[in-house]
């Protein structure tokens, strides 16, 4: 066992980090006033249905409607897909569930198909199949698993599809039949709900985040399960007792004087995943650049020369890469398309080899990734599923000085744009008054110097006087020019 998770709890805010081999591999924050909604189960209306789209926005009750895709509702499947409007009306009320927050200016993303989670099971109300995990490798395991769901479905009563998930891998009978058990109450008390109250409204809230991360993430690798808050760890007991028991003797509370997350180098961690530039230990890089529609992701060799060839050189940094990319992609929780430019390689099967393992390394990632294809440009195309905020996203907002550019215009761009509006400014006032320009240090230090012969041409031909304010206050870009 080499897995820990670390839990610690700030007020308004809660932080986990799973540490894999003394590396933290993953980071999920969760703040009070801003909890996550993916899980959540609506009662919604629908406001609008979108042919064009085959979609719909729906009202449930968030300060922006929600999205609802036809693709994400529940249609037989084995006949032809139905217009929309088939589907939704404007005004009918919904039974929804989130399978996407919010993100940047998008609403939620919506499915009528529900999916409920325990620690072993998914239970899917509307479904008709039985299905196993696919990390689940044994095809022994796989045909055991499914014989003891349709015995212990049928005992329970329970419509739907099952899913079972990694987690049951070995579990005996007795600890799914109280998964099972757990969502067929669960399955009663939201068909309850949904039929008496009101429209939009919360019917199911998914459970707060230290519960998640131990039902979703600990396992037979988890070693311990630090938490640095005692009330925390007093829930987390209860929760482990009734749906974890295995995990009791692992769950510690940490009473530490150092932060829990200073011990393990997390706080270090997160601020390096915080930069563009990410440093590679044989001396290499990567620069990793996250935009609205995609990620890019460029490996380069920086300082480091190898030893035999260029060749061989290349084969080393993009191998180092494929661990540092997988890493990175988790711990930043980078998603939708995915650009990576490994340094180009002569040999096919350097090539090859490189490719093999990066899908090695993406195995243990809990996000669903695609390796689409290699282009014609050598550049590696892959999609990873987005549920969430990144982390760049959830910690940082657009620099107010550059609106999110990552560059400001140099002071030389704006002493010009100065120039440029104190001539606008003598055309439409007739006064014969003066201009004072106030500004930045550096763009007035740059005015009275470099730009003084420009500053006296201009006062010659406006016939008008110049004169200059600092404003320390004022960003790079940021000025103003007033009748003096």
């Amino acid at each position: 066992m080499s897995d820990e998770l670390l839990i610690n709890v700030t007020p308004m805010e809660c932080r986990v980090a799973l540490i894999q081999n003394g590396t933290v591999n993953e980071l999920f924050v969760e703040r009070t006033v801003k909890r996550g909604l993916v899980g959540n189960i609506y009662k919604g209306k629908v406001v609008r249905v979108l042919p064009g789209m085959q979609a719909a926005f729906v009202d449930i009750g968030l300060s922006r409607t929600a999205f609802l895709h036809i693709n994400d509702m529940v249609w037989p499947r084995h006949q032809p897909t139905p217009n929309v409007f088939e589907l939704l009306q404007p005004g009918q009320i919904l039974t929804v569930q989130v399978m996407k927050d919010m993100l940047g200016t998008k609403g939620a993303r919506l499915s009528t198909d529900l999916s409920i989670p325990s620690r072993y099971l998914v239970l899917m109300p509307y479904g008709n199949h039985i299905g196993v995990s696919q990390r689940i490798e044994s095809e022994e395991e796989r045909d055991r698993l499914r014989s003891m769901i349709e015995r212990i479905q049928t005992e329970h009563k329970l419509p739907g599809s099952v899913i079972v998930r990694t987690a049951a891998d070995g579990i005996d009978e007795a600890s799914i039949a109280q998964d099972m058990a757990y969502l067929a109450k669960l399955w009663e008390y939201i068909q309850k709900k949904q039929k008496i109250i009101a429209v939009p409204s919360l019917i199911f809230e998914e459970l707060p985040l230290p519960q998640r991360v131990i039902r979703d993430l600990a396992n037979e690798e988890t070693a311990n399960i630090y938490v640095d808050s005692r009330e925390i760890h007093g829930k987390l007991q209860e929760f482990v007792c009734e749906f974890v028991p295995s995990m009791q003797s692992r769950l510690q509370h940490y009473p530490g004087e150092r932060p829990l997350f200073d011990l393990y180098n997390v706080e270090e961690d997160i601020q390096k995943a915080l930069q563009t530039r990410v440093a590679l230990k044989s001396g290499g890089y990567l620069m990793i650049d996250q935009t609205e529609a995609m990620t890019t992701i460029d490996v380069n060799t920086g300082s480091y020369v190898g030893g035999r060839s260029l060749e061989d050189t290349v084969f080393k940094t993009n191998m180092e890469a494929t661990q540092v990319i997988a890493r990175q992609l988790r711990l930043r929780n980078l998603g939708g398309i995915i650009i990576i430019d490994f340094i180009d390689m002569q040999e096919a099967v350097h090539r090859e080899e490189v490719m093999k393992q990066f899908e090695k390394n993406l195995e243990r990632d809990h996000a669903k990734t695609k390796i689409t294809q290699v282009s014609e440009l050598g550049l590696v195309e892959m999609t990873r599923k987005r549920t969430r905020e990144s982390l760049e996203h959830l910690l940082c907002e657009s620099c107010p000085t550059c609106q999110g550019r990552g560059y400001v215009k140099t002071a030389e761009t704006v002493c010009y744009e100065i120039f440029r509006e104190i001539l606008r400014y003598t055309r439409a006032y007739e006064s014969q008054s003066g201009f004072t320009v106030i500004a930045h240090p550096s763009v007035i230090d740059r005015l009275l110097t470099a730009e003084a012969p420009a500053v006296a041409d201009l006062e010659h031909f406006i016939h008008r006087v110049i004169k200059f304010q600092v404003e320390n206050l004022y960003t790079q870009e940021q000025y103003d020019i007033i009748l003096s």
